[in-house]
């Protein structure tokens, strides 16, 4: 069940195409992600708007100078324009195009559920009160599964109102067992992780590749990649990073110990 139900967040989320936008923009958007909140200006430096060259739209963060981690399922396309340093949709302060020749793709995805992760390799971006990255968990917590820790996910992906988000929306979820999590979906691979939809709240299509991020001494323990239909009745689901530090380390040489 979970299988399917990833298939088709893959195929609405980094395959969302981008809608027509109107030159007018509100000051403070009201518009809000599936039961979140509009994040302020760096609240999530990290965070990168990324935009296909198919139309799809997805996310990512800055884990270093030169390297963005994703989903696996944005990089199946020839290129992407990456957008950092601002909230406002597809508006970054730098953008970068990057070519398929510089994507990193886990070499599981596909082949079995739970490896939907990838690497962007990136023209040099220097850090600023706008633009910085997030830490990744140490090798000394790749047994931690991070049960009931509170978390922050943002993106620029489905609302509540059908619409892609122009401002950057984020909600604050809780880590669940993935025990819990497969009494909605059937089955959840061990190497992903999900969040409870309390009051709704749900990352949706246009979120996939952004990060899920604990609130104390900030990390990034997930990348977005599949919710419930509708993205408003279960849990949110995300690959786990810590399974997948020895993979990063080999392809850009990023490690925490």
């Amino acid at each position: 069940m979970k299988l399917a139900l990833l298939v088709l967040f893959v195929a609405t989320a980094c395959a969302h195409r981008h809608p027509n936008r109107t030159a007018a923009h509100h000051d403070a958007p009201d518009d809000i992600i599936v039961n979140g909140y509009a994040a302020y200006e760096g609240k999530a430096p990290y965070a990168v708007g990324l935009r296909m060259n198919n139309g799809a739209v997805g996310g990512g963060s800055v884990i270093a100078n030169t390297w963005v981690l994703t989903a696996a399922h944005c990089l199946t396309t020839e290129s992407v324009t990456i957008h950092y340093g601002s909230n406002r949709a597809w508006n970054g302060v730098i953008q970068h195009t990057v070519n398929k020749d510089n994507f990193f793709r886990h070499p599981g995805f596909g082949n079995s559920a739970g490896h939907d992760i990838g690497l962007v390799r990136t023209p040099y971006v220097g850090f600023t009160n706008r633009i910085n990255k997030i830490s990744l968990p140490k090798f000394s917590q790749q047994s931690q599964r991070f049960e009931n820790w509170w978390c922050v996910a943002c993106g620029w992906g489905g609302m509540a109102n059908g619409r892609l988000a122009d401002w950057l929306q984020c909600m604050d979820v809780q880590v669940i067992s993935n025990s819990e999590c497969a009494r909605s979906y059937g089955s959840v691979a061990s190497t992903d992780m999900c969040t409870r939809a309390t009051d709704g709240k749900s990352v949706c299509g246009g979120d996939s590749g952004g990060a899920l991020v604990t609130h104390d001494n900030p990390i990034q323990v997930g990348v977005i990649v599949f919710a419930s239909g509708g993205c408003k009745s279960g849990p949110s689901g995300y690959t786990r990073v810590t399974d997948h530090l020895d993979w990063i380390r080999e392809k850009s040489g990023i490690a925490y110990y």
